[in-house]
């Protein structure tokens, strides 16, 4: 009896051994771009603003966390902002965490309330003009439910500057809604983009797949202020920057970590 007891408590061990090989393996690769300190990696573009300028100091770091604020604002006047990672990726699996907090500077647009984006395959910041309110990108919008009992989707697709196709044709809406849950409240949000150059990107929320789309190219509308040299209508997006959108609602970002895949486009 004692030596089945032996046993069945080696096994055990064995296959938590097996499992703790499993999981480490699978967190091989990942990346952090953050420091947790500072943004000597990253770059700030804000309408209105040169790029480089912090203004009101909308990008700050506390223990850790990256936070978007706007207590040093007066008026708002569409100064939409970007946190730009100082490499271009093509093939690569995104993941952070996410959270709103606190309340909407009241000169934003109203339907940036409890909104926010990871914009990705984006322009280089040192080419958009001054007044340039948002890059030419695609966007992982990020929305935060009201707390009325409504859906309020978030994981969204929006195509700034840009087009996708979805579903088999060009997808004539700016924005394409995901089929995640709606969340309430300032919990931390798990979210993750899978982008395979152009050919296929994927958006996980939780742990749950809710959209997918593929063959984002530069067309549509919705960006101004842009350098038409820059805004090639019909040009295959494979690749760009990614970055932290701030639009005027207090946002929260942590365990911000990149892991490239094979690139089957090179």
């Amino acid at each position: 009896m004692r030596y089945i007891f032996i046993l069945a408590a080696c096994l055990m061990l064995g296959c938590s051994g097996t499992k703790n090989i499993n999981s480490n393996k699978a967190d091989k690769g990942w990346t952090k771009l953050f420091n947790g300190k500072d943004f000597k990696d990253w770059t700030v573009k804000i309408n209105h603003h040169e790029t480089g300028d912090n203004f009101g100091n909308t990008f700050r770091i506390e223990d850790g966390v990256v936070q978007i604020r706007y207590d040093q604002y007066k008026e708002f006047n569409n100064q939409f902002g970007h946190l730009y990672y100082k490499t271009p990726f093509s093939y690569y699996h995104l993941r952070f965490e996410y959270r709103f907090v606190g309340k909407q500077h009241p000169g934003a647009p109203s339907y940036t309330l409890l909104n926010s984006g990871m914009m990705f395959h984006s322009q280089d910041p040192r080419t958009m003009l001054k007044d340039q309110d948002w890059p030419i990108s695609i966007e992982m919008q990020l929305i935060g439910g009201q707390g009325n009992g409504r859906s309020r989707p978030t994981g969204n697709m929006c195509s700034p500057g840009t087009d996708v196709v979805y579903n088999g044709r060009v997808s004539p809406d700016h924005c394409i809604n995901s089929t995640s849950k709606t969340y309430d409240g300032d919990q931390w949000v798990k979210a993750e983009l899978i982008v395979l150059g152009s050919k296929l990107i994927t958006h996980v929320i939780n742990g749950d797949t809710v959209l997918k789309y593929s063959k984002p190219t530069i067309g549509g509308g919705i960006v101004t202020g842009y350098d038409p040299k820059i805004k090639q209508d019909g040009k295959l997006l494979s690749s760009g920057y990614i970055a932290l959108q701030s639009e005027g609602q207090p946002v929260d970002f942590r365990n911000i970590e990149i892991k490239q895949l094979p690139n089957e486009e090179r």
